[in-house]
């Protein structure tokens, strides 16, 4: 499995976000404490995504995070408001290229999965049948991930709000492939949403910000886990930091696909 967070606060330094908290997304990358069977070091590409008023910058390697030089002094001026990052454990068989890192991105969403689809490809190949060709074609990686973010950013673009988006996704992958572990995180600087899903996420909420992470990155006794099978979502503006946390049924008949 991966690692994965989320920010939306004050501007603030990416580096002081990813790399210099004691138990760091970096740190997760060859130390991580809560991986429930799904492999031990996460070594497999990284990406670190933030935003630059309405658009989403990405830096992505295949590289472990610990082995890129050049990434402190790239992270640590950039001031930003929203951030995604996660730091990647392929899983058997996908192929380990710098494109097959989260986060994924439009230019205006930033997007990862952090777990498995069972019995990919074929499981839920239906649901690639669905989507335009141009998007299977345009596809980052032939992954999983990959395609998770295709069928959300589909359901975006036909209008539905990202805690929706990400709900259905993840139910109707969830009936086709059970056992799939479908944590998911999607933010475009305003609004953060994440689900829980087979996998550990906990939220960190202060007077002026929210973090979204699979692992806490301190001691923080204001650290919370998130229920598995259950989503958040958060915004922090206008006023202060909103956090909602429901769970994740079963999809309901006559549901809009």
């Amino acid at each position: 499995m991966c690692r994965h967070l989320g920010y939306l606060g004050p501007a603030v330094s990416v580096a002081g976000l990813v790399l210099e908290p004691q138990h760091s997304l970096l740190r997760q990358s060859w130390a991580p404490a809560d991986m429930r069977g799904g492999g031990t070091i996460n070594a497999d590409g990284f990406g670190v995504g933030w935003f630059a008023g309405d658009r989403a910058v990405v830096y992505r390697r295949a590289s472990p995070m610990w082995t890129d030089t050049a990434l402190p002094g790239l992270l640590k001026p950039v001031q930003a408001t929203g951030v995604l990052a996660a730091v990647r454990s392929a899983t058997v068989g996908m192929p380990v290229v710098e494109t097959a890192a989260a986060p994924f991105t439009d230019g205006q969403w930033l997007f990862s999965h952090n777990g498995v689809v069972r019995g990919w490809p074929s499981s839920i190949a239906s649901l690639a049948a669905g989507l335009p060709v141009t998007d299977l074609m345009t596809l980052d990686a032939p992954t999983d991930a990959a395609l998770l973010w295709a069928l959300v950013r589909a359901r975006l673009r036909d209008g539905q709000a990202p805690c929706d988006a990400v709900a259905e996704t993840v139910l109707e992958v969830s009936e086709l492939a059970p056992g799939s572990r479908l944590n998911l995180m999607l933010t475009d600087g305003r609004t953060l949403v994440a689900t829980a899903w087979t996998h550990s996420l906990t939220t960190l909420v202060t007077d002026d910000s929210v973090v979204i992470s699979s692992e806490p990155w301190d001691a923080d006794p204001r650290w919370t886990p998130v229920p598995d099978h259950h989503i958040v979502t958060a915004t922090v503006t206008p006023g202060p930091p909103s956090l909602a946390v429901r769970p994740l049924g079963a999809r309901e008949k006559g549901t809009h696909d």
